[in-house]
């Protein structure tokens, strides 16, 4: 049964798991500096595109998979981990560019959203919500779409911080070498990330 209690309980949940950091407030952060809020918004959107999928997934019983086979989550890691390290090594490779010959791009709207696949973060996030606020004695239909769009709604503005003050900081860097340097940290931090997602303990 679906409470004004559970609402509230599932908000804050949300809203302390997407606003954390976490891989894809790390990419959101390198995006808004580099492309702006403006450029990153395709990334934004696709995050809570791809999330919705997933919780859907879980809600409809493919959370029993990791519980059965927790080699996904393995999978996940790994395959998720390589692809941070290959965002952080696009952007090592466009520190030596000319603007001209920048042809660094954001992600698109359906990379954000594949990318979630492979996110074990957001696959826990996923688990713990549905075992935890998932409504019960609720038709699976409905329950499965209030998860849905309380994700969606607590997700966008949570993460969009992230973008936005990415882009604040984008303004401040009018030095092309103190810009590098910026670009050059967030590259490192994005590869420690992907080094946490690797060690990620499931």
């Amino acid at each position: 049964m679906i409470t004004w209690e559970l609402i509230l309980a599932l908000a804050i949940y949300n809203f302390i798991m997407y606003v954390t950091p976490g891989p894809n407030n790390s990419i959101l952060t390198a995006s808004g500096i580099k492309f702006g809020f403006a450029r990153s918004i395709p990334n934004v959107l696709g995050i809570p595109t791809g999330h919705g999928l997933q919780l859907a997934l879980v809600c409809l019983g493919l959370g029993s998979l990791f519980i059965r086979y927790p080699i996904l989550f393995d999978i996940l890691r790994y395959v998720g981990s390589a692809y941070i390290l290959y965002l952080a090594y696009k952007m090592f490779g466009s520190l030596n560019i000319t603007k001209t010959e920048d042809r660094s791009r954001p992600l698109k709207y359906y990379e954000a959203i594949l990318f979630q696949f492979v996110n074990p973060k957001a696959w826990v996030i996923c688990s713990t919500a549905v075992t935890l606020y998932y409504p019960i004695n609720e038709n699976i239909i409905i329950g499965t779409l209030f998860m849905v769009i309380m994700s969606t709604v607590v997700n966008i503005p949570s993460i969009s911080i992230w973008a936005y003050g990415g882009s604040v900081i984008k303004q401040y860097l009018n030095n092309k070498k103190l810009k590098k340097f910026i670009e050059l940290v967030l590259a490192i931090f994005l590869i420690l990330t992907a080094v946490s997602v690797f060690f990620y303990n499931l």
